[in-house]
């Protein structure tokens, strides 16, 4: 998932600026996406399932209309909430006027609060954890004298990891959790509009330069006033950004608290490399995330990088799809080899991760259909052991290989002459240059930053509702 808003005090084509920006983040999300304009406190949104480019068309960002203030999000969908309702942003009415919310996370305390909400007489209409969040602001808001205070007093009652965006008739505000568990950055135009996002790279594909991130626990207010900054909640708990950003989530241009991921990445090849050598003619990244660690495993080995497999630039990101039938026949269609590069070749395959080994076996035969002698897959994450609470789509540990297989039989199941993964006493070191001060490696290490819910089970009568398009 990811957020972008842009705040202006001239009326200008927002709608355009959001729909770069989710195009730049489209990478964190490819179920859904959706803006919202405001025009001096009027709202216009439109939201549906799909690619960015696909939703947006010309007709529906001329129909947006101009604004000063917009946001967008782009959605992954999980099993459960890959519906149209569950589209992002959520827009609501209160008695105090409008508000507008787009998350990048999870909570972990969503069904305590969707239940005592719900008791209290709330209604919900989706399986969307934006819209329990905007409950809860809209209760102190109507018990505050500003938006930005009800915010305040809302995150207290928040437990997980969360980048949120808000706006009001009047303002952008953006929030972290106080564990600064996912990205969110901000920066300014030239023409002095601030844009929010979930990644740096998404500030450059609208002309912005990056300003700082947003700490862990701030929140920011935009108005036409300029910038505040709320930092109350700041330090009220340790910093442990999800190192799997680095890893595999965020793009490799971004730079993430004041480190590169690309250089992340490379460092992850280089260490990997050295954890496990091997003999070999050829380094191949598996298209897109990666080749950056294979670019640093190659050079930290002196074995030549080559390209070994080619992606189709229309498919999506595999790991990301609901549903293992369909992250299969994606699969089937994602990759092609280079046969110049591996016929007769001892080849090095690393990936960015092996978390459900979907990819590893078709790519593999791909490999070996091609004429590859050896092929020998490298891992630049640890191995994925537990599930994740804070906005990764992995739902139980029987999803994850590495619960069910050892190395050993891992390499034996997708058909290698061998499997590595990158040390877990390594994986806190990719971002060394950085300035974040703790990381998040639940998913490897089973450290969780905060309470795990008691249950994640969906009730079956929740989430079923589909809209009709037309």
């Amino acid at each position: 998932m990811a957020v972008f808003g842009i705040f202006g005090t001239e009326t200008a084509n927002v709608a355009s600026s959001v729909y770069y920006g989710l195009y730049a983040l489209q990478h964190r999300g490819q179920a859904s996406s959706g803006i919202v304009v405001n025009d001096d406190g009027v709202f216009h949104v439109y939201k549906d399932s799909g690619l960015v480019n696909e939703v947006f068309t010309h007709n529906v960002l001329n129909a947006l209309g101009l604004g000063q203030i917009a946001l967008g999000n782009v959605r992954y969908g999980t099993a459960d909430t890959k519906d149209r309702i569950n589209a992002e942003p959520i827009v609501v009415n209160h008695s105090k006027g409008k508000m507008a919310i787009s998350l990048d996370g999870k909570l972990v305390n969503v069904a305590e609060l969707k239940r005592d909400m719900e008791l209290q007489g709330s209604i919900f209409h989706t399986g969307n954890d934006a819209e329990i969040i905007s409950a809860v602001i809209i209760k102190e808001r109507i018990a505050s004298s500003s938006i930005e205070e009800a915010v305040c007093k809302a995150v207290e009652k928040l437990k997980g990891a969360y980048s949120l965006l808000i706006m009001s008739p009047q303002k952008l505000i953006a929030v972290r959790d106080i564990h600064g568990m996912h990205p969110l950055c901000f920066g300014k135009r030239d023409d002095g509009e601030y844009v929010v996002a979930s990644e740096s790279c998404a500030l450059n594909s609208v002309g912005a330069t990056l300003i700082r991130d947003v700490k862990p626990g701030e929140i920011m207010v935009f108005t036409k006033d300029g910038v505040r900054s709320i930092e109350e909640h700041c330090g009220k708990a340790e910093e442990r950004l999800c190192v799997f950003e680095y890893l595999y989530t965020a793009r490799p241009d971004s730079v993430i608290a004041d480190c590169s991921v690309h250089l992340a990445r490379k460092r992850a090849g280089a260490m990997l490399a050295k954890a496990h050598p091997v003999e070999a003619d050829v380094v191949i990244g598996a298209p897109d995330s990666g080749i950056d660690a294979a670019i640093g495993y190659a050079e930290a080995s002196g074995i030549p990088y080559g390209l070994g497999l080619i992606k189709n630039k229309y498919i999506g990101r595999t790991f990301i799809d609901p549903g293992q039938n369909m992250r299969e026949d994606k699969v089937r269609i994602k990759l092609n080899p280079v046969r110049e590069t591996i016929e007769g070749k001892r080849v090095i395959l690393v990936d960015d991760s092996i978390v459900r080994g979907t990819t590893c076996i078709r790519v593999v035969k791909l490999l070996r259909d091609a004429g590859a002698k050896e092929i020998h897959i490298r891992s630049s994450a640890p191995k994925f052991l537990n599930v994740c609470y804070y906005g990764t789509d992995i739902g139980s540990k029987a999803e994850l290989i590495a619960c069910k297989y050892t190395t050993e039989e891992m390499a034996k199941l997708f058909g290698a002459d061998s499997v590595g993964f990158l040390p877990l006493e390594d994986v806190c070191k990719l971002a060394e240059s950085g300035k974040c001060q703790g990381y998040c490696a639940a998913c490897f290490n089973g450290d969780y930053p905060t309470e795990i819910p008691q249950s994640s089970a969906v009730n079956k009568y929740d989430l079923k509702i589909s809209e009709n398009k037309n």
